[in-house]
């Protein structure tokens, strides 16, 4: 039960990791918000790196002090930050210099919040009967038909919205 209460500390702190980022990078490139920006000799150091360093320096730790109680549950908050971190620009794993809402890191986003709510709330998969395994792959048919339409609609949203982002991209202080 330790295992789901520290997968659901991720996935929360996760979640708000990654609002958190888009909303402070979207109004620094609207010009709402002063720049805070880290700089190293004239090059951006994007909040990717911090998280880098962030799952580095857990990870190690974690390995090192198996920490428990109140140092676990700090190590879960640090690795949800830096893992969000990451993956909040996950598109530039791909394509370097890319913009900060490239489609790739969205995805990563979703996936990764996805997986870790199927393993933080569902019941324990050996212990399914045969009726829990039926209701899966209906629901699954049902996820998967709403998964075509939500990437439709959201292509239609980029559609509409991409010049905003674009113009938002051209004027920003990078």
């Amino acid at each position: 039960m330790e295992q789901r209460r520290t997968l659901r500390l991720i996935l929360y702190v996760f979640l708000l990791t990654f609002i958190a980022a888009r909303v402070v990078v979207f109004l620094i490139m609207d010009r709402m918000m002063p720049d805070m920006y880290m700089h190293v000799k004239g090059t951006h150091v994007h909040h990717l790196n911090y998280g880098i360093f962030l799952l580095s320096g857990v990870g190690g730790y974690i390995l090192v002090m198996r920490p428990s109680g109140w140092s676990h549950d700090l190590c879960t908050v640090i690795y949800a930050i830096g893992l969000a971190l990451t993956f909040d620009e996950f598109g530039m794993w791909l394509h370097l210099g890319g913009p900060y809402w490239q489609r790739a890191s969205f995805d990563a986003i979703v996936t990764i919040s996805c997986l870790l709510a199927l393993l933080a709330f569902s019941p324990d998969i050996r212990q399914w009967s045969k009726r829990r395994w039926q209701s899966a792959m209906v629901l699954g048919a049902c996820l998967g038909i709403f998964c075509v339409l939500f990437a439709n609609s959201l292509k239609h949203a980029q559609e509409k919205l991409s010049w905003k982002l674009q113009s938002i991209e051209a004027t920003s202080p990078e």
